[in-house]
């Protein structure tokens, strides 16, 4: 019998939604103190995950998500400079991921 590989779990940072790492978006503080999108998902530093939504990416910015789970402020700066590159990344994600149906999760 072959067993099955424990597919990791994360949590969104706006929703509070546990999912497969795969299907989140990680945000990184560097330990040089620079917040951005780790697209490989393994830079060195703070990570927070989010969901491929906009959605939830200005409900994080509203709440102040990432303040918290980063452990540093944000400032508007860097969450204009995450958004632009949240849509970039979104749209690339999308692409690349078939979607999955809800029930095969």
């Amino acid at each position: 019998m072959i067993r099955q590989r424990k597919i990791p779990l994360r949590k969104c940072v706006a929703c509070q939604e546990m999912k497969p790492k795969k299907q989140l978006i990680r945000v990184v503080r560097t330990p040089q103190e620079e917040i951005q999108i780790d697209q490989s998902g393994k830079k060195a530093g703070r990570g927070a995950y989010l969901c491929a939504k906009l959605a939830c990416f200005k409900l994080a910015q509203k709440s102040k998500a990432f303040d918290r789970a980063l452990k540093q402020n944000v400032s508007t700066s860097i969450y204009e400079q995450l958004a632009q590159d949240f849509i970039r990344v979104e749209d690339d994600y999308l692409l690349s991921r078939e979607v999955i149906p809800n029930d095969e999760q």
